[in-house]
């Protein structure tokens, strides 16, 4: 019995010594060292694009659905007086608003964009155009938001784009009343040179391109866009989203003379102009390293 309990005394006592070891840390287990008084002058914002939408839905069906659903974006602006811009995703997160998409070769666009949610009940709400007005002062909380942004991330303003660019063939967002002339009127976004397009028209009158020109200009401007010189369900789509922005007051789908003047604008070299802060235009050419 007594050397039952000097072994139990021993066996106890050899427990307690281990539980009171310290073994050697694993050093790849601790954290980095980091140093950060190098720092390269070579960088940018993961933030490529802006791209808005509307949510066609009442404020609050917006913020459930954003906060809640499926779906989600950085910003969400109100439709009340004022208008507020809802922060509802960390600019350094990633967003789901864009979901399958394409511009000038890059996609799935929610990886490099901050998406701006837009609170309008979209279409089948007027009966002259099918689409809700936006408020006046919605649009102007608008511009503020997308230049703060801007200027933030450095966007260029030819990737300050809708929904409807960057899916065409699922999307019309923020269709055709959304004022997209004022964003350029703010100095936000480039302009087809409406000189330039006067100028255009009537040789475009006079023989309109073929189907495979406008698909190719179409595709240039950045749209994916079906390249078989046929005029398909597709292809209109396209150019109905193209016409909503540039020319909203007639967005048949039709590759007819005005639009063709406007394609011709903004994919020739020069034909794009933007409003500086002096008020003046200038011809508007991506900066070095900017041109997609």
């Amino acid at each position: 019995m007594a050397g039952r309990r000097r072994l139990l005394a021993a066996s106890c006592a050899g427990l307690a010594l281990a539980a009171c070891t310290t073994f050697p840390q694993d050093p790849s287990r601790g954290p980095p060292r980091i140093d950060t008084r190098h720092s390269s002058l070579n960088h940018e914002s993961r933030v490529r694009y802006l791209i808005l939408h509307y949510t066609q839905l009442d404020l609050q069906s917006s913020l459930d659905a954003l906060t809640r659903g499926p779906v989600s974006s950085h910003y969400l602006v109100t439709d009340g007086n004022p208008p507020v811009s809802y922060r509802l995703v960390a600019e350094d997160r990633r967003a789901w608003h864009a979901g399958q998409s394409h511009w000038r070769g890059d996609t799935a666009l929610n990886s490099s964009s901050i998406g701006i949610e837009i609170v309008n009940l979209g279409p089948g709400t007027d009966a002259a155009s099918g689409f809700q007005p936006y408020p006046e002062a919605q649009i102007d909380e608008v511009i503020r938001l997308v230049r703060d942004v801007v200027r933030r991330h450095g966007i260029a303003a030819h990737r300050i784009l809708g929904h409807s660019d960057v899916a065409p063939q699922r999307k019309v967002d923020p269709g055709p009343r959304f004022p997209w002339r004022r964003l350029f009127e703010a100095g936000l976004i480039p302009w087809p040179d409406e000189a330039l397009v006067d100028t255009l028209l009537p040789s475009f009158r006079a023989a309109l391109p073929d189907v495979a020109w406008f698909q190719a200009r179409l595709a240039e401007h950045g749209f994916e866009v079906p390249r078989h010189g046929t005029l398909d369900a597709d292809t209109r789509r396209v150019i109905v989203n193209f016409q909503m922005k540039y020319r909203p007051g007639n967005h048949d789908g039709a590759p007819d003379a005005e639009t063709a003047a406007l394609l011709e604008a903004l994919t020739r070299p020069g034909g794009r102009v933007i409003r500086q802060s002096d008020g003046t235009l200038a011809r508007y050419e991506p900066r070095h390293g900017a041109a997609r």
